[in-house]
């Protein structure tokens, strides 16, 4: 049902609208408890889990490859802990080449930007 469903809804609109590119960012993410390391991709106003973090991209944006390599990302971090009660700590840009300069400050996690790009989200789902 919920195929037939959607096979109408791309017969009813046209390839133009349905195919937009969309921004995806790439985050390196570290637990300094368990030592754990991860690759996060976050699409444009998504949000993604890492331990009690909820992590939301805005933007982001790359140089493109004539110019000095540099990734930045607009990034909302709310750390929900145990109790599930929303805390904010982190909202603003980061930057792939300067981590320091606008970092995650937490006690148990990490995340820095490693890179930023464009995708087509029609090229992935023709493959299924």
């Amino acid at each position: 049902m919920l195929r037939k469903l959607f096979l109408t809804i791309l017969l009813l609109f046209p390839a133009s609208l349905m195919a937009q590119e969309v921004p995806v960012v790439t985050l390196g993410a570290l637990n300094k408890i368990t030592a754990k390391l991860e690759t996060i991709e976050v699409v444009q106003d998504q949000t993604v889990k890492f331990g009690t973090m909820e992590i939301t991209m805005r933007t982001c944006s790359s140089n493109p490859p004539e110019e000095t390599p540099e990734s930045v990302a607009f990034l909302e971090i709310v750390d929900l802990g145990h109790s599930g009660e929303a805390n904010e700590v982190f909202k603003g840009w980061m930057f792939a080449s300067s981590p320091a300069v606008s970092s995650l400050e937490h006690a148990v996690y990490d995340v820095w930007v490693t890179d930023c790009r464009i995708v087509d989200p029609s090229a992935s789902s023709e493959s299924e």
